[in-house]
């Protein structure tokens, strides 16, 4: 399988991936203070957002990228 091809997969399971989860959530800790013995701490947890043109956009690359190579 080619490098192209490759690539084109990929954007493909992404954009498809980006459709059906439409956002990622991770924890980010951050030091707060620490007081003699005790640490604190504050986790926070963030959302980002998976617009859905970059979706459709990648499966829409991949795709294309496919069919040209094909046609070589």
């Amino acid at each position: 399988m080619s490098a192209i091809k490759l690539v084109a997969v990929l954007l493909i399971i992404a954009g498809v991936a980006g459709l059906a989860m439409g956002s990622i959530s991770y924890t980010k800790t951050t030091h707060a203070a620490k007081i003699g013995p005790f640490n604190f701490a504050v986790d926070e947890k963030k959302t980002v957002n998976i617009p859905l043109w970059a979706g459709i956009a990648a499966v829409v690359a991949g795709g294309a990228m496919l069919v040209v190579t094909k046609r070589r």
